[in-house]
């Protein structure tokens, strides 16, 4: 949501905004009222040069240093295979990029590739123009299997991968080690348990110097409430329940929003007041936050900030590891079969292990497959910062949010819950059953 939440939910320097958070009400509406219009469109031969050459268009939506690292491996293929020329001067940042294709999928001029949250791609996957890419994926130069599980859940829509993976992340617990210092309590280790974490912020907080034990987003986005999937998962419940009637986490939720309203009676929990989190990580940057929830794209502001820190894994109820990803995508459409074909040719080069590289290290997330992971390249980088190995062994354990269509109304009402225990307005109890009644009314929506 992000990454993706997607793009970022954090204020990075290499990041656009919101990259995975914010998700669209609604939007699965407006993918599906353009498709029809579209269809028109398609199937000609504009793009492809009378020598052949393809020109593929690239919407890669990103900014500052992961715009140069997108658009340095883009000239390196258009090098490399003087054939296909990618073009990237189109598109718009990712935090509007599902706005920006539904307009293209209507008027019937739109990319051969774009870059879609993984969030919104259960939306955009119902417009017939988005391209299979099952067979691609499954026969491509990394074998499907070597992909990460919750980045493969990510771009499978109805047992079809209808997307390629683009960027993959995970969430653990960054630690200011000089607030542990001051505060004498050791730094928590791999395993530890979610009563911990509220004791720990508990000691952390220190009123008089404005230091905070940690931080919540309370705008009710997605960036709230995806923190929270974790426990759900480790307790046992699933965000859809069985037969998709319903959702699976009435209890785990009402648990989950429990441990927020320690944090909260305890006034150890800063409440961002802003979309994109950006003051909860300035807060944490500032040197008054001792733990803050976050993903690799915080490393390089963290870095650049001089704050003496540490990665730990998330903690759970059980002991063991659960924590969440949000991937994206490169989503492919369909202008005829030469530029469909170029592009995803560009698309398979794009995430090879020698390319997903580069890019990861440019972009400041994970390697997407554990043969990237091997490279000796990404071993130097892991080496050399802080918290990588951490965030990368996460994606062993990691899982993703289902690939819904009512996911937003979803994530929606379980937001709400937590802003109202944030906030001090409701009960846990109380907030989960207007939860579970908004959130089922959503899932009994025809779509």
């Amino acid at each position: 949501m992000p990454a993706g939440p997607d793009h970022s939910t954090a204020p990075s320097s290499h990041r656009a905004p919101d990259r995975r958070a914010l998700l669209r009400a609604g939007a699965g509406c407006a993918v599906a009222a353009v498709a029809a219009p579209a269809l028109a469109a398609c199937g000609s031969a504009e793009g492809v040069a009378p020598d052949g050459t393809v020109t593929v268009e690239l919407w890669h939506g990103q900014i500052d240093t992961s715009k140069k690292a997108i658009e340095a491996l883009v000239a390196e293929f258009n090098r490399t295979h003087p054939k296909i020329h990618v073009d990237t001067g189109g598109g718009s940042t990712s935090d509007v990029m599902l706005q920006k294709v539904t307009a293209a999928l209507a008027s019937g001029s739109y990319p051969d590739i774009a870059y879609v949250f993984g969030s919104d791609i259960a939306s955009i996957a119902r417009s017939p123009r988005v391209v299979d890419l099952t067979t691609a994926m499954r026969g491509g130069p990394v074998p499907w299997t070597d992909y990460w599980p919750s980045l493969r859940d990510a771009v499978t829509v109805n047992g079809k991968v209808r997307a390629a993976p683009s960027l993959v992340d995970s969430m653990a617990v960054v630690c200011n080690k000089t607030l542990f210092r001051r505060a004498g309590i050791p730094l928590p280790q791999p395993g530890w348990k979610w009563a911990e974490f509220i004791d720990t912020a508990h000691k952390l907080t220190d009123a008089s110097k404005g230091v905070f034990g940690t931080g919540w987003p309370g705008v009710g986005d997605e960036d709230t409430t995806w923190r929270l999937w974790p426990m759900v998962w480790d307790l046992g419940g699933e965000i859809i329940g069985p037969g998709g009637k319903s959702i699976g986490f009435a209890d785990q939720g009402r648990r989950a929003l429990e441990t927020i309203a320690s944090l909260v009676s305890g006034k150890s929990v800063y409440i961002d007041p802003k979309p994109g989190s950006a003051q909860m990580y300035q807060v944490f940057l500032s040197g008054r936050m001792g733990m803050v929830m976050g993903g690799p794209w915080t490393l390089a502001d963290i870095i650049t900030a001089k704050v003496d820190y540490t990665v730990v894994p998330l903690p759970s109820f059980s002991g063991k590891p659960v924590t969440i990803s949000g991937p994206d995508t490169w989503t492919v459409f369909d202008n005829g079969s030469a530029r469909a074909k170029a592009a995803v040719e560009f698309v398979r080069w794009l995430i090879a292990p020698e390319q997903d590289v580069k890019w990861d290290m440019g972009a400041g997330s994970l390697p997407l497959s554990a043969e990237s992971a091997r490279l000796p390249a990404w071993a130097d980088h892991s080496a050399k910062t802080v918290g990588i190995p951490v965030f990368t062994k996460a994606l062993e354990s990691a899982r993703v949010r289902p690939v819904h269509p009512a996911y937003p109304q979803i994530s929606q009402a379980f937001g709400e819950a937590v802003v109202a225990i944030l906030l001090g307005r409701s009960s846990p109890d109380k907030a989960m059953r207007q939860c579970v009644e908004k959130a089922d009314a959503a899932l009994l929506i025809p779509r």
